[in-house]
C-alpha cells in the first residue's frame, strides 16, 4: 500500500517514519497533485491547520485533496489534520476552509491558544511504574 503524507507543514517526518516501519506500507511525502494521484491513502499530519490549508492552496493541491477524499480516498488526520477533515469548523481563521470528509464540527484552540502550551513535571503512578516524576507536554488542543 502506498500511503502519502501531506508534507507541507507539521510533523510529517514522524508520520513517514512510523508508516515506513510497517510491513507492506510504502510511505511517501506528497506536495504536488501528481504525487497525490499516485497514492492509495493519505495522512494529514498535525501542525497548524490554517497554515496547512494556505500552503495546500499555494501548492495548488487543496482541490485535488478535497476531490480525492470525496471520491473515497482513505484518509487519517491527526491534530490539525483532523481539523482539516472536519466538515465544519468553529473559531477558524477568517475564511478558513477544510478538506472535509468527516461529518463533525471541530473548534480550534478550544482549551486556549498554542502559546499557552507548556511542559512541566508531574507525579505519575501508572501501569508497571512506581510513583515517580515525569515530564509532560500540555498542549492546548481542539474539541470535536
Amino acid at each position: 500500500m502506498r500511503v502519502g503524507v501531506l508534507a507541507l507543514q507539521g510533523d510529517f517526518r514522524e508520520h513517514l517514519s512510523a508508516l515506513n516501519s510497517l510491513s507492506g506500507v510504502v510511505a511517501v511525502p506528497v506536495k504536488r497533485s501528481d504525487e497525490i494521484a499516485q497514492i492509495d491513502a493519505l495522512v494529514l499530519p498535525g501542525g497548524e491547520s490554517t497554515t496547512i490549508a494556505k500552503l495546500a492552496k499555494i501548492f495548488d493541491v487543496f482541490r485535488t485533496i478535497k476531490d480525492r477524499i470525496n471520491s473515497g480516498l482513505p484518509v487519517y488526520g491527526s491534530c490539525a489534520g483532523l481539523i482539516l477533515l472536519s466538515d465544519r469548523i468553529l473559531d477558524g481563521a477568517k475564511g478558513q476552509e477544510t478538506f472535509g470528509g468527516l461529518d463533525i464540527t471541530s473548534r480550534r484552540n478550544a482549551f486556549g491558544r498554542q502559546v499557552d502550551s507548556f511542559e512541566g513535571e508531574i507525579d505519575f503512578k501508572g501501569i508497571g511504574r512506581s510513583e515517580e516524576h515525569t515530564s509532560e507536554l500540555q498542549s492546548r488542543q481542539y474539541l470535536v
